[in-house]
């Protein structure tokens, strides 16, 4: 059952945004050193490969990717999959053909289901739509240093269930999670000024990964820990699947100006030279 629950915790997560500071403010988010990072970083295909694997196994039962073509699971910088993979991975899904009225084999040119359970948000941008890092220089000096931190948010969202602890009473709705602070709070667990006595907040959706969850192919390990990271990271792909190319336009266009800029200060001292000598001889 749980599995079929998926990371349906995010959901929670994104409908309670808004009152997030008000339940406690942001919450520690764990700096995860991912490969994707920095100017230069790249997708890893394998983990991208590994976190699709943990999404279809345990999240695709609830959560959608209704903004992912799936025919991209075989781009370059993605999970580059083969060509007939991508076909038979297509063909596990049904999707609903209005021009049918009926459900159908997807396809690899149709886009991923959408999202089977009203209250789970589709997860396509979910690592776009939580920034996970703020401060303590400014939000944007941070976030353009140590990127937006939406895969790391996922990433100890999903690392940072725990038992309740002993001020909670035991019929308190929601599973204990000590990173998310929107959620339900006990009173028991409050000082007399208000203040919690205990970080994060009360989730409305049960521990959805517990390591060994799922067998990877190629042999990876499979704790809890790694497979937050791996469908974390998928997940960053998803909300990104471009981020190389913009990441190399940027780059040529920086290289490009600097050029420039150093052609255009040559210039300017080859055609005011003579006039600049000109001047300080009449001096």
């Amino acid at each position: 059952m749980l599995k079929k629950q998926g990371i349906a915790a995010i959901a929670a997560l994104t409908l309670s945004a808004g009152a997030a500071f008000a339940a406690g403010g942001s919450g520690h988010v764990e700096d995860v050193n991912f490969s994707f990072e920095g100017p230069f970083g790249t997708y890893d295909q394998n983990q991208l490969q590994r976190g699709l694997k943990v999404y279809t196994e345990v999240c695709a039962a609830c959560h959608g990717l209704k903004y992912v073509p799936i025919r991209t699971l075989a781009d370059e910088g993605g999970p580059h999959l083969p060509e007939d993979q991508v076909r038979a991975y297509a063909g596990q899904f049904e999707i609903y053909d209005p021009e049918l009225d009926d459900y159908r084999a997807a396809k690899v040119t149709d886009h991923f289901a959408a999202s089977g359970d009203p209250n789970a948000p589709d997860l396509s941008l979910m690592a776009k739509k939580r920034a996970g890092f703020h401060g303590p220089y400014g939000t944007g000096i941070n976030q353009l240093v140590r990127g937006m931190g939406g895969a790391e948010y996922i990433y100890t969202l999903l690392t940072s269930y725990h038992e309740p602890p002993d001020c909670a009473p035991e019929d308190f709705t929601g599973s204990y999670n000590a990173a998310f602070t929107a959620g339900g709070f006990p009173e028991s667990c409050k000082n007399e000024d208000g203040s919690h006595m205990v970080p994060g907040s009360w989730i409305g959706m049960a521990q959805p990964l517990w390591g060994e969850d799922v067998e990877f192919d190629d042999g990876h390990e499979n704790s809890l820990h790694h497979e937050a990271k791996d469908v974390a990271a998928f997940l960053m792909w998803t909300a990104e699947p471009k981020m190389m190319a913009r990441k190399f336009s940027g780059l040529t266009g920086v290289i490009f100006l600097t050029i420039l800029a150093v052609l255009l200060y040559l210039t300017n001292k080859r055609l005011w030279a003579p006039i600049k000598g000109r001047h300080e001889g009449d001096a």
